[in-house]
């Protein structure tokens, strides 16, 4: 699973995710894309379990570029831990994803076998996406 080597600091603050992506939200890379339509938060488990249905369908042809990348601490509190003493430790990590982040990008497939692999990978993730080709808007997916 992703995970950052080095962060300087151990634990972060929760913050909100507000607004629209200015950055990576056109396709760069490849010819179709997976393209977040409302905010959250993905955690590298599901960035793992996406990746893995995604290439997996498309039978490790073509190329699948992974444009985002978990880098924010989340920590969890003990099971039946009284209140106060200090924020919990590391549990896992995640990246904050607004509205319009592109997540994959594939390029060598044939179309149907990109929205049907997009398709597999959009169950694993926590929010809508859309499927996008390189000139424009492709399917809607849930």
């Amino acid at each position: 699973m992703l995970s950052p080597k080095k962060v300087k600091f151990r634990k972060s603050h929760k913050g909100r995710i507000k607004g629209v992506a200015n950055r990576g939200c056109s396709i760069s890379f490849g010819d179709y894309a997976l393209q977040a339509v409302e905010p959250g938060k993905l955690e590298s488990r599901q960035i793992e379990a996406s990746r893995v249905a995604l290439t997996r369908h498309i039978k490790r042809g073509g190329k699948v570029w992974i444009r985002v990348f978990p880098d924010k601490p989340i920590t969890k509190k003990p099971a039946e831990t009284r209140m106060g003493s200090g924020k919990g430790g590391l549990d896992h990590w995640v990246c904050p994803i607004r509205r319009g982040r592109i997540i994959f990008e594939i390029q060598g497939v044939a179309p149907e076998l990109a929205h049907e692999a997009f398709m597999l990978a959009a169950a694993k993730l926590p929010f809508k996406t859309r499927i996008m080709n390189r000139n424009e808007k492709v399917w809607e997916s849930e």
